[in-house]
């Protein structure tokens, strides 16, 4: 066959690279780059195509990146294959990359590809031995804009990982949370629709806020804490700006929108006549059925004090779980300790006497016993170090100035709210 020949890409070629990408797809070779990464590179990048008459029967795509080019596309039609048209593509495609300063031209194709020829015959060497890592980025840089005006970001991969302990919460929250989110092909298969709102409650300090944030980082999926405190102060008034603040999020592709204290906005409603948090209590109660008809995002509010909250806010139909968050287990108190113990002298301090004596504390807690622990024995290495008398510094905390730190200090949560919290569970709870 003849009479074909070669021009540049044409915005009016993008139904003939679809035809060519989708004639491949159905084959065992499937591209290895997208469709939508190739149709971005023809119309930013480089691309030409092979042309008889007026209909494109083949086309090669590039893309650089600093002196590295890449062949992102490159296909002939079956009938027009072994004509010489697949080297000339590729010649055509690397003359109008090399003023960009490419030193390198790569091509990555599937294990299943055996028409290599036209790479062979324009200089291309088979590389042995290697292997190809693809890692899909959450969050595109035109969904940054947006998370970064409501205050959200993109948390870093291994908050799940680092939240220590606490099995059975993490094991609850992966099951009905993560998977179904994670997962949504397999939920559906399945049945299973997955969780648009939750309720963490529990005590202060017992980790709600790192829950949200670690589902967030599990997701990868943004995040975006609602602060009414700060909303407050909008002309449009706090039901207002909430509104507003919800058409926003709609805009992002996924996200974890976290409502800490949401007691705040959603207490028990009484009195006449209205007050204006009632009106924001309204205007919340509103917002989240809209909320929910929005695929890729999940409401996580936590309070304190679930008993506190209108009772239309926690019905079925509005939250999937209540989810009670308690006080760390031993596990999750050892490494907590372990965290905030330095390494040099971890083998020398007891941590397990330390979880024993800390029971009914709260990670904030423990926190604060162990800075006031180093603290104390920084203090006293340096100041003895400066008397005659002295011996030669300690090197780091003992055990005896962490059991001395847990002594004085008060624990967050009483009994008395560690009595209620076990009541809630009994009547509240929704797992």
């Amino acid at each position: 066959m003849a009479g074909w020949r070669l021009r540049d890409f044409h915005p009016d070629d993008l139904d003939s690279i679809l035809r060519l990408w989708e004639e491949i797809a159905a084959t065992d070779a499937a591209p290895v780059y997208g469709l939508s990464e190739v149709l971005a590179s023809c119309q930013k990048d480089h691309a030409v195509v092979a042309v008889h008459g007026d209909e494109v029967i083949g086309a090669a795509v590039g893309r650089v990146a600093h002196a590295q080019g890449w062949v992102v596309f490159f296909a002939t039609t079956s009938v027009w294959q072994r004509q010489g048209i697949g080297s000339s593509l590729l010649a055509a495609l690397e003359t109008r990359m090399v003023p960009d300063g490419v030193s390198k031209l790569s091509a990555l194709m599937p294990d299943t590809q055996t028409r290599v020829d036209a790479f062979i015959n324009q200089g291309f060497e088979l590389k042995k031995n290697l292997h190809y890592f693809e890692r899909h980025i959450p969050v595109q840089r035109e969904e940054l804009k947006n998370l970064a005006e409501l205050g959200g970001r993109v948390l870093p991969r291994h908050l799940w990982d680092a939240v220590g302990g606490m099995t059975a919460e993490k094991d609850l929250l992966e099951k009905r949370l993560v998977m179904p989110l994670a997962r949504p092909e397999l939920a559906e298969q399945f049945g299973v629709a997955p969780p648009r709102a939750v309720v963490l409650f529990g005590p202060p300090g017992t980790g709600k806020t790192t829950f949200a944030k670690a589902i967030a980082s599990r997701l990868e999926w943004s995040f975006v804490e609602v602060f009414p405190s700060r909303l407050a102060g909008d002309p449009r008034g706090l039901a207002g700006a909430l509104r507003e603040t919800f058409l926003r999020i709609a805009d992002l592709e996924h996200a974890v929108v976290f409502i800490d204290e949401v007691e705040e906005i959603a207490s028990h409603r009484s009195g006449e006549p209205p007050s204006a948090m009632q009106g924001v209590t309204n205007e919340l109660l509103k917002i989240i059925p809209a909320f929910r008809e929005q695929p890729g995002r999940l409401l996580v509010c936590a309070t304190n004090f679930i008993r506190s909250l209108d009772s239309a806010f926690l019905r079925h139909g509005r939250f999937d779980y209540i989810i009670p968050i308690g006080l760390p287990d031993a596990e999750a108190r050892k490494l907590i300790w372990a965290r905030y113990v330095p390494d040099n002298i971890a083998g020398a301090v007891d941590l397990d006497r330390l979880v024993e004596l800390s029971q009914g504390f709260s990670p904030a807690d423990i926190e604060f016993a162990a800075r006031k622990g180093s603290q104390a024995a920084l203090e006293n290495a340096v100041y003895r170090a400066n008397t005659p008398a002295s011996s030669a510094p300690q090197a780091g905390p003992t055990t005896f100035d962490y059991l001395g730190a847990i002594a004085s200090t008060k624990a967050t949560v009483s009994r008395a709210v560690s009595a209620e919290f076990i009541e809630d569970i009994a009547r509240l709870a929704r797992i």
